[in-house]
């Protein structure tokens, strides 16, 4: 049976907004993709509740977020990082399912670890697009936008779902360690610094955002002069500005830029990546395009096996309320 729901937002942290899946293919018009920072957490959120994968969610930073329902009853998953959960009373970490009823109250704030968690509803969540997209770009606001404090969420097709767990895979924890390719522009900076970038231990700091992070640690000032030209850039870029400072680009980044990049993290290091807090520490492991290609294989085949095991648990427990008196 399904109806619908709406919920008060009473507080909202910064960088808590709408996603989905995103805009891709649109960079050429100067139009970032941006979508889930932590891709793999964001789709669980979803599967775990039988909505399609890439359905609007919001994106819970570590500011955290307080909802109260206000009409209708509607199910709810929550993964990501390792945050703390307050439903109606009742303490609970995330990787959770259950369902929200009139009157109750919903709490996500900061647990042990992890930076972003992912709060997907089971039901259409009507919010504004943008090109297509439900994916907020954080900049501008375009998209389902940032969550306000007074914010009413109006949900349709609401479905209850029981209690129960989302699976934590342990590749879904922050690592200590990423993997890296050169360049595309390694030859901007002198064996000594490529040297220093990658045996130095990086301290994640508080310059960070849905753009990009900041890194600290030595300074690997480029060696040439920085008259490149701009030329796209991708997610996972290290890019180095003159001050010598690294800078990952993350799901909002740019769509092109005239600094160089030494080196780009492996794209299925990302989403783990992201889970990294404000003075966490992580090192770069360079590995040859080869071994980046297989490397990204093992991971792309490793989360469909995931997915796939949430979705059968899904089915199942539809088979078992079909087969109950």
């Amino acid at each position: 049976m399904t109806g619908s729901a709406a919920l008060s937002v009473i507080f909202a942290g910064p960088h808590v907004s709408v996603q989905d899946s995103g805009r891709p293919g649109l960079m050429r018009f100067g139009v970032p993709q941006s979508g889930p920072m932590d891709r793999i957490a964001f789709a669980a959120s979803n599967i775990a509740l039988g909505n399609p994968p890439d359905a609007p969610a919001i994106e819970v930073s570590l500011g955290g977020l307080k909802l109260q329902c206000l009409s209708g009853e509607i199910g709810f998953a929550v993964a990501g990082g390792g945050f703390r959960i307050d439903h109606a009373g009742r303490q609970r970490g995330s990787w959770t399912m259950a369902t929200l009823r009139a009157g109750e109250v919903l709490v996500i704030r900061p647990g042990q670890w992890g930076s972003w968690c992912y709060l997907a509803l089971a039901g259409d969540l009507l919010t504004r697009s943008w090109l297509g997209s439900h994916a907020t770009h954080a900049l501008s606001g375009f998209g389902g936008g940032r969550l306000q404090a007074g914010q009413i969420l109006n949900i349709g097709e609401a479905r209850v779902t029981a209690e129960g767990d989302v699976p934590c895979p342990v590749f879904a924890r922050p690592p200590r360690c990423v993997h890296v390719t050169l360049g595309p522009q390694d030859r901007f900076f002198s064996a000594g610094a490529l040297e220093t970038f990658l045996s130095t231990s990086w301290r994640m700091t508080e310059a960070w955002d849905r753009m990009g992070v900041r890194l600290s640690g030595p300074p690997i000032t480029p060696s040439a002069a920085l008259d490149m030209p701009s030329e796209p850039i991708t997610r996972g870029a290290v890019q180095v500005a003159g001050d010598g400072v690294p800078t990952v680009l993350l799901a909002d980044h740019q769509t092109t830029g005239g600094y160089p990049k030494i080196a780009t993290v492996l794209d299925c290091d990302l989403d783990a990546f992201v889970q990294l807090r404000p003075n966490d520490i992580v090192k770069f492991q360079c590995v040859a395009p080869e071994q980046a290609i297989l490397r990204a294989r093992a991971a792309a085949a490793r989360a469909a096996r995931y997915r796939q095991g949430i979705e059968r648990r899904v089915v199942a427990a539809m088979q078992g309320e079909m087969l109950s008196p």
